[in-house]
């Protein structure tokens, strides 16, 4: 009675190779030639195909085997401190086979996950896009009562009058050119930006005069109202500490 054995497929003689390295749980490292080399030609043996390149292939590695076997089995020159081991090129053949193999599956695999999801394009409506959290001012003064910045606002105004000099003050003067609140108030932006908190008091006295002061305290309160810093003070006495809630 005639026996048919169907063969598994390989990719070709170095996917054959790791198929009987995994099969006999030996050591790609330390891969026992002759044995690995029988096996080979048996399945080279039963081989089946017409296609004479991919035959070649096989062929080709059976070869290689062969020559390794047989210069395996040569002498040790005694002379030779560290002796080249025939199986070296081979090892590094299959080692960088084997990683390409596995990348193709992770890839294969990534694959199948990805034509299980549908995409689209957004069709969010232009109202939702809009939309602002509100902002809770409560939340942001942490429970301060605004009549502090005013009074500590105050007290900055009123040194401010203190330094005017009587006498020099009915001398002329020369107007300085008027700033709109909105140029103040990129000048802020950037300064919040690059300073992530400051006292508030130590801010407005580093003011010049009494209009930079007040638009300062304007900004001050708008940019608390869009949710833009947050006011906090640890002690009754201490500075009101202000933090930017603007990313850089």
């Amino acid at each position: 009675m005639e026996l048919n054995v169907k063969l598994q497929a390989f990719e070709g003689p170095l996917d054959l190779l790791l198929h009987l390295i995994d099969k006999n749980k030996v050591d790609i490292y330390d891969i026992p030639i002759a044995e690995i080399t029988d096996q080979y030609m048996d399945y080279v043996r039963q081989m089946e195909t017409e296609n004479l390149d991919v035959m070649s292939e096989f062929l080709v590695m059976a070869a290689t085997l062969l020559d390794i076997k047989a210069r395996m089995l040569l002498p040790v020159d005694p002379d030779e401190e560290e002796p080249e081991d025939p199986r070296q090129e081979l090892v590094d053949q299959l080692i960088q086979y084997k990683i390409y193999k596995y990348m193709s599956f992770a890839l294969k695999d990534r694959q199948i996950d990805g034509a299980k999801r549908l995409y689209k394009q957004p069709t969010i409506p232009a109202e939702v896009r809009a939309y602002e959290e509100p902002v809770d001012l409560d939340e942001l003064t942490q429970g301060m009562d605004l009549s502090i910045l005013k009074k500590i606002f105050d007290d900055v105004i009123r040194r401010q009058s203190d330094k005017v000099d009587p006498i020099r003050s009915r001398f002329g003067q020369i107007k300085k050119e008027q700033v709109s609140m909105e140029e103040r108030a990129k000048g802020f932006d950037s300064f919040i930006r690059k300073n992530k908190s400051f006292g508030f008091r130590a801010f407005l006295e580093e003011k010049n005069d009494r209009e930079e002061i007040i638009v300062a305290f304007l900004i001050i309160l708008e940019y608390m109202k869009s949710g833009k810093i947050r006011v906090s003070q640890n002690g009754l006495f201490d500075d009101i500490l202000v933090e930017s809630l603007v990313a850089e």
